[in-house]
């Protein structure tokens, strides 16, 4: 998110410095796609090192004014002046491609400032924009057109510029996918607006939010104008087009964006760390609850061979004593039986009587 913040790109960046930091030549043949459909191609070849062609496509950012298949020449002498000893433009460019350049390492010191001359050299992607809005611009002033022109830098990203005789007003039809990202920017929009149009802000551009089409956009299509989020609109003046704020005013349109976007992201990240925070702080005496509750258990289980022990000491004392008196009758049973053989002698004679017989057996002579 935050490379979408900086005029050079990282990826292109890294390329080029890959290639001059290299010890030994090196074949490179790369091709780039970064945000904003724009395409990088990037050659060097081992038998030259010192000379790399760098192709860049990039789309236009509005439809609604033509321009050729090359770029115009205000923005080939803006990219050609960056470092003109280095940067030299190839025309034709490649095939496919807007813009060929034909980059000389061995004017470019090894040093600390060759980061910063590479760097610089990234950045012809933001050069390309800025000058191509700044061209927009230009032509509708000398057309006299001033009905909203609709640009383009981003997919699904469309914003309106509208020239007037004082200022230029720029229009962002702001969408998100979820209920939450519309709340926490709508408290943004807001917030910038009370904070951009006090005294402390005056020399910044006016901000207007507002949930509904602004008057200058009438007309314009359906899709344009649904949004679940406002509109919030820019007032340009001349004083914002001097000099260097013309390349910065121009950058920040362009990536405006991108930074509502970054904010939601992390303004809900840091809602969602606080909510996190407080939730552990509430269930904190539970877990205390918790961690006490298990120490009594570990209590109750070192204590349980003395199980008997404790029934006897919370038994009420008549207890006690019929418990004693039935251990004592069972002591008596086991140790002492008595048996009365007279009873059961007395039992037998008298319902058990069973016919006697002589011992000595005799045989009768039979004739």
């Amino acid at each position: 998110m935050m490379a979408c913040f900086e005029r050079a790109s990282p990826a292109l960046r890294e390329i080029l410095l890959k290639i001059h930091r290299a010890e030994r030549p090196v074949e490179i043949d790369h091709h780039v796609h970064e945000f904003g459909s724009v395409h990088y191609h990037v050659q060097c070849s081992a038998s030259d090192p010192h000379c790399v062609y760098l192709s860049i496509s990039t789309p236009f950012l509005s439809r609604g004014l033509t321009f050729s298949s090359q770029l115009p020449e205000n923005i080939l002498e803006m990219v050609n002046g960056i470092f003109p000893r280095i940067i030299e433009t190839i025309e034709p460019s490649e095939e496919g491609y807007q813009l060929t350049l034909k980059l000389d390492f061995s004017r470019i010191p090894h040093d600390k400032a060759s980061t910063k001359t590479i760097t610089e050299i990234s950045s012809v992607r933001a050069v390309i924009l800025s000058s191509h809005l700044k061209e927009i611009l230009t032509k509708v002033e000398l057309n006299g057109m001033y009905k909203p022109i609709k640009l383009v830098y981003r997919p699904s990203e469309p914003f309106f510029l509208i020239k007037q005789q004082v200022k230029i007003t720029a229009v962002f039809p702001m969408r998100f996918k979820e209920n939450e990202d519309v709340v926490l920017a709508t408290a943004f929009f807001q917030e910038l607006t009370d904070v951009g149009n006090s005294e402390k802000c005056r020399k910044a551009p006016r901000c207007i939010w507002s949930p509904i089409p602004p008057p200058e956009l009438r007309g314009e299509s359906i899709e344009d104008l649904c949004t679940n989020c406002g509109f919030v609109t820019f007032d340009i003046t001349s004083r914002h087009m001097e000099g260097k704020k013309l390349d910065k005013t121009v950058w920040n349109l362009l990536n405006f964006y991108t930074f509502v976007k970054y904010y939601v992201k992390s303004t809900r990240g840091f809602i969602q760390r606080r909510m996190r925070m407080r939730l552990e702080k509430l269930i904190q005496p539970l877990q205390d609850v918790v961690e006490v509750d298990r120490e009594d258990r570990r209590h109750e289980k070192t204590a349980k061979g003395c199980k008997r022990v404790k029934k006897w000491i919370n038994a009420s004392k008549s207890k006690i004593v019929r418990k004693r008196r039935k251990l004592m009758n069972k002591i008596k049973r086991i140790r002492f039986r008595i048996k009365i053989h007279s009873f059961v002698g007395r039992f037998r004679r008298r319902w058990l009587k069973l016919p006697k017989f002589s011992r000595v057996t005799r045989y009768i002579k039979l004739e």
